[in-house]
């Protein structure tokens, strides 16, 4: 691979002189610089953009820690960051977790270690010292989806609480009573907040919740499969709340199997509003926001702190709070109660 050295000895002039070429540094005459030109493009030569982010102390790139890249609300979330970083001319370090704190805690070292400009970290569940680790970066940080509790930093969610209480009462207003809710691990904030709109919503209309109505799992198409077939073979629901769309998706396959109708026996609705969910069969009801938006306000917050614009030079951290929306498809109806498949009344 050329070096510096090798473009200024083609060119016959200083490497210093290549130096003031590549980062415009320096006037150069137009005679001089078209040799360094001619013989950057005859040997192929890359700059160094280790070298030249220590120059401008800046490498245009950021980090992007997921918790699970296979998951299409992560992979919709990083696409959001990487169009929005682009339009700023940055670049993205994309790193999938696996859920798994130690996992993440390693991928955070390489990032700070990588001089990268920014960090986006939608967090791997509970990690008693992620807090700690992230208080120390030097760069910008933004937190999304997942608050981290005991950190001073950005934060751009959805409002959780009030999507699944927006889910729950849109079952309620169908008619439907007897309403089974399946939910990610309830150790996670996300969760926690979910089954809390859930619960409202109930208690709201004064309906009380059975045992074994609200079964945990996680957020995994797998996970509400067998999360939704418990609640068939137990409470046997006429409507179920999914903790996310995957989950939904999962509950869909189970009724399938039992040869429940849905919506007709069981209504379904998740959360998230992912792409894959409009083309289920049939298409789910959710409520969410654009994921991909989403994670464009991540980019945007985080560039923000980056470059000092957006009055956040020396303003304290940022709570951004996006609105879900309720999106009725074909997956949720209006419950009679006279056409059910073994359904208690």
């Amino acid at each position: 691979m050329a070096t510096i050295k090798d473009v200024a000895a083609v060119a016959g002039v200083s490497f210093t002189t290549v130096s003031h070429v590549v980062n415009n540094s320096r006037p150069v005459s137009a005679d001089v610089r078209a040799k360094v030109e001619r013989a950057i493009h005859q040997l192929n030569y890359v700059p160094s953009a280790v070298a030249r982010s220590l120059k401008a102390r800046s490498t245009a790139t950021v980090g992007l820690v997921v918790p699970n890249g296979t998951n299409p609300y992560f992979a919709e979330l990083a696409r959001g960051v990487e169009d929005g970083c682009a339009r700023k001319g940055y670049c993205v370090f994309f790193c999938n977790s696996d859920d798994d704190p130690a996992k993440q805690r390693s991928y955070l070292r390489v990032l700070q270690e990588k001089r990268i400009d920014g960090l986006i970290v939608a967090s791997a569940g509970d990690d008693a010292v992620l807090a700690q680790t992230l208080s120390g970066s030097r760069e910008p940080l933004v937190i999304v989806d997942r608050n981290i509790e005991g950190l001073a930093a950005d934060l751009v969610q959805i409002d959780h609480e009030k999507g699944a209480w927006l889910a729950t009462r849109h079952l309620l207003e169908l008619g439907h009573s007897k309403i089974g809710c399946i939910t990610g691990p309830v150790s996670t904030a996300v969760s926690a907040m979910r089954v809390h709109g859930f619960l409202r919503a109930m208690a709201e209309r004064g309906i009380e919740i059975p045992a074994g109505a609200i079964v945990e799992s996680d957020f995994s198409g797998t996970g509400g499969y067998r999360a939704a077939s418990q609640l068939f073979d137990s409470v046997r629901p006429s409507a179920i709340f999914a903790g996310n769309d995957m989950m939904g998706i999962g509950a869909l396959r189970a009724a399938a199997e039992r040869g429940l109708r849905v919506p007709q026996d069981c209504s379904v609705i998740g959360f998230d509003d992912i792409e894959l969910g409009r083309f289920t069969y049939p298409a789910l009801s959710t409520v969410g926001q654009s994921v991909r938006a989403l994670g464009e306000t991540a980019a945007q917050t985080l560039i923000e702190r980056i470059t000092g614009t957006g009055q956040t030079d020396g303003a304290p951290p940022r709570r951004r709070v996006v609105a879900p929306q309720l999106i009725v498809r074909e997956s949720t109806a209006q419950w009679s109660g006279d056409h059910a498949q073994g359904f208690v009344a």
